[in-house]
């Protein structure tokens, strides 16, 4: 790799403000925020609105849309018109 194009890479720690979940991970995004993490060590924090704490589909909330019923009825309302 060239030396100095590319960003700092370093701990970071990701907080999602819906679930209350946080973790540390290496990142190369920046913030004016810290936090200080369980090692007593103190880390910029970047937080998130969505992660896998807190997406339906992650965490078997996830709603099933009926699309049978709403083909159905795409065909009873409009069906007929273009043929």
């Amino acid at each position: 790799m060239k030396p100095g194009i590319h960003p700092e890479y370093r701990p970071v720690v990701f907080r999602d403000r819906a679930a209350g979940h946080a973790f540390l991970t290496r990142s190369t995004a920046t913030s004016d925020h810290t936090v200080v993490w369980e090692d007593g060590h103190s880390y910029p924090v970047i937080d998130v609105e969505v992660s896998s704490a807190s997406h339906p589909f992650f965490t078997g909330r996830q709603r099933v849309l009926d699309t049978a019923g709403r083909v159905e009825r795409f065909e009873q309302r409009y069906g007929g018109r273009g043929r």
